[in-house]
């Protein structure tokens, strides 16, 4: 199950983080409150193809989006997209709504905005619906050797 292959991925990690459990949400507002965190703080791990079986993790503040262009200029490239939800279930093993770079079957590499350093406690899912780990912003990106950008623009 995705949910033990996350909460796995995170004990090997060897950062401290708490897990939240909650039903069925219909908003970023509600999820933030279920999991206790502003908006700002709950993370969205999105999932980015830079190429044929080429991928990468975007984390992504909830109260942002990515911004396009920024993120071409800083890997280089004219051209990126989203994958559907079968292929990015395929590439990371977990579906849309739980991916996370915790226990990926791919380690993609990671791209963490820079509002996540120095933001304290940030919820990131874990690999099931309603199933989120709270971390420090600095051990996660320590964790998952993300490299820091500004990447994205408010909504």
């Amino acid at each position: 199950m995705g949910e033990e292959r996350a909460l796995g991925a995170l004990e090997s990690a060897g950062i401290s983080f708490a897990v939240t459990r909650h039903g069925p949400v219909s908003s970023l507002e509600e999820a933030a409150a279920a999991r206790g965190v502003e908006p700002a703080k709950l993370l969205k791990s999105l999932v980015v193809r830079r190429a044929e079986d080429d991928y990468l993790f975007v984390l992504v503040p909830g109260d942002h989006g990515i911004s396009w262009p920024k993120l071409r200029a800083l890997l280089g490239v004219s051209r990126l997209s989203m994958p559907d939800k079968s292929v990015a279930k395929d590439v990371t093993g977990y579906e849309r709504g739980t991916i996370t770079p915790f226990g990926s079957t791919h380690a993609w590499p990671v791209i963490a905005d820079n509002r996540i350093v120095g933001a304290g406690p940030v919820s990131i899912g874990a690999g099931a619906h309603g199933v989120a780990a709270t971390v420090d912003g600095d051990d996660l990106v320590a964790a998952l050797d993300a490299q820091v950008a500004d990447v994205t623009d408010p909504l």
